[in-house]
């Protein structure tokens, strides 16, 4: 594989641990690829010796696609399931929350990441998200979205550590020490961080950067398909030192 090709020699490959994870990257309001996906890592995980499961989210539930709402329940009753399931709070998840709190400022910013989409799945009129003004459209949110939803995704970790590798959504800067990253890098940071070819404390595995397949680096894996635009929602398997992906078809 390419990917260890790459590795320094002699230096071992990361390990994950003596469990199997999945990690999922950017939903963006696919409902119907996430059920798709779900299903095929359940299968994946029956056909595999039995094994400690977790099940993590990178981030970016919501918008672009057309069931942002369905979801953030369909990953809140994951997460309520008992199992270890976890998501990060991508930087849609930001814009998102900061204008259901309120935030007039938040308003400019979640209209250009295609909050229309999102509120649509929460029943507003896209003919009206765009004639309304920011404070309309603060008080609908106010009115119309779930606070239980808001506050799911405001509650979300900004990184996982597990075994070798950390999940983040965007990624790290590179040479800060992975304890004094800010919530703003791992949720925003983009050409420093896809540009770097140093190597980096653990495996990033991230998501926020849409590629056509999953991008494998030296010391980073990046698993955002553009679902919402390719019909292509990627898993990556982990289990010690193996890896695989899952995907669903366009």
């Amino acid at each position: 594989m390419n990917f260890w090709r790459r590795v320094k020699r002699g230096a071992p490959p990361p390990d994950i641990g003596d469990r199997r994870v999945y990690a999922i990257g950017d939903v963006h309001g696919c409902a119907d690829l996430l059920d798709a996906l779900l299903a095929m890592i359940a299968q994946d995980d029956k056909d595999r010796a039995r094994k400690p499961i977790s099940l993590i989210l990178l981030g970016d539930l919501v918008d672009r696609g057309p069931q942002s709402c369905a979801v953030v329940e369909t990953v809140m009753a994951l997460a309520a399931s008992g199992g270890d399931v976890r998501c990060l709070k991508g930087n849609h998840e930001e814009a998102f929350v900061l204008a259901a709190r309120g935030d007039l400022r938040a308003l400019p910013l979640f209209r250009r990441m295609e909050g229309e989409a999102t509120l649509a799945s929460y029943g507003l009129e896209p003919a009206l998200f765009r004639v309304m003004t920011d404070a309309e459209l603060v008080d609908w949110m106010e009115s119309h979205v779930p606070r239980a939803h808001v506050d799911f995704l405001d509650a979300l970790p900004d990184s996982i550590a597990m075994g070798d590798y950390l999940f983040v959504h965007a990624g790290i800067r590179p040479g800060v020490p992975i304890g004094n990253q800010s919530p703003a890098d791992l949720r925003w940071i983009r050409q420093e961080f896809l540009a770097h070819r140093g190597r980096h404390p653990s495996m990033i595995v991230h998501g926020h950067s849409i590629s056509e397949d999953v991008d494998e680096q030296a010391s980073r894996i990046g698993i955002d398909t553009g679902a919402f635009l390719s019909g292509r929602l990627t898993a990556l398997g982990l289990e010690g030192t193996s890896r695989w992906t899952l995907q669903t078809k366009p």
